[in-house]
């Protein structure tokens, strides 16, 4: 019985000048996870923003009633698989942030099931990261996150926290979940900024 899943295996090497150095250019759409398959209701899901100064948060009927974005994309996985051209729908995080008041520059993102990565505020502001909720015209599977996961798809994607419930306003920054496993603090595909 094998541990590892398929997308920790090697691939074949197509060469793309939109593949960050180190990835391989992948047409299916690999599953890794931490951990098991949350079964998550949206009748049940709830995403927060939680700051110094309170907390903000949607149930699933208010956050489909904000604005939605489709969003075109290329993904980067650390394992270095990339996948060109991604097709998603969700709700920028900037209209997420538009009634949020902070000091804080950095945040750590916390998923059912127990996940967080750390990202700076910076890194999700100004068109960069979304609450996406549909792949390829479908809502989003369970196994790639559904109903909603983080997209932030400049960093490597396990900074694209599935089954995103919240977001936490930091002053400083923290390893999360994989980053306290040797994972970088950032995670920048084109720096290869894969381990400490």
């Amino acid at each position: 019985m094998s541990f590892i899943t398929r997308g920790f295996s090697g691939r074949s090497r197509e060469r793309d000048d939109r593949l960050p150095p180190g990835q391989t250019l992948v047409h299916d759409f690999p599953v890794l996870s931490a951990g098991p398959t949350p079964d998550i209701d949206t009748a049940d899901w709830e995403f927060t923003i939680r700051t110094e100064s309170g907390v903000h948060r949607w149930n699933w009927d208010e956050f489909m009633a904000l604005d939605i974005e489709d969003v075109s994309t290329d993904i980067h996985c650390v394992t270095h698989w990339s996948k060109l051209g991604t097709s998603w729908r969700g709700v920028s995080l900037d209209t997420l942030f538009a009634d949020v008041e902070t000091e804080q520059e950095y945040v750590m993102a916390h998923s059912y099931g127990g996940y967080t990565t750390n990202v700076p505020l910076d890194e999700l502001l100004d068109g960069k990261a979304w609450v996406a909720f549909e792949f390829d015209g479908e809502p989003l599977d369970p196994e790639h996150g559904g109903p909603a996961r983080l997209l932030v798809p400049h960093l490597y994607f396990w900074k694209s926290a599935k089954w995103v419930r919240g977001l936490e306003m930091m002053d400083q920054d923290e390893p999360g979940f994989w980053e306290q496993n040797g994972y970088h603090l950032h995670g920048d595909p084109w720096k290869e900024e894969r381990y400490w």
